[in-house]
């Protein structure tokens, strides 16, 4: 069963594992089922979702990790090209443009990227 949200306090890892202006996959067994998400970094913030593209509900990336545009201001999805604002997961071009990621809450707590 695949998860669309995970509890709070999680500890994803420290912040240098994912590198500025870059993306990373999390993928968390939990006793309900598993949760697929990606959190993307910029500079002490960090902006999480759910791997799920908002117009088919299949993963964004067909790398590992590769949720960014080349110049790394967007997210992208590698299927179809939907682009979307990083900072709110708003879908500003490509086949469901005004529909939005789910948002999977992350915050910086002591230099650790935890679920929020």
């Amino acid at each position: 069963m695949s998860l669309s949200e995970t509890p709070a306090g999680v500890k994803l890892g420290p912040l240098e594992l994912i590198p500025d202006g870059k993306a990373r996959n999390f993928v968390l067994e939990m006793k309900a089922g598993r949760f697929h998400g990606f959190v993307v970094r910029k500079g002490d913030t960090v902006h999480g979702y759910l791997d799920r593209c908002a117009h088919m509900a299949i993963p964004l990336a067909q790398q590992l990790d590769q949720y960014l545009t080349p110049d790394g201001t967007l997210i992208q999805c590698s299927w179809h090209g939907a682009l979307y604002r990083i900072e709110d997961g708003v879908c500003i071009g490509g086949p469901c443009s005004g529909a939005r990621l789910v948002c999977w809450p992350v915050a910086v707590q002591d230099g650790v990227i935890v679920t929020a």
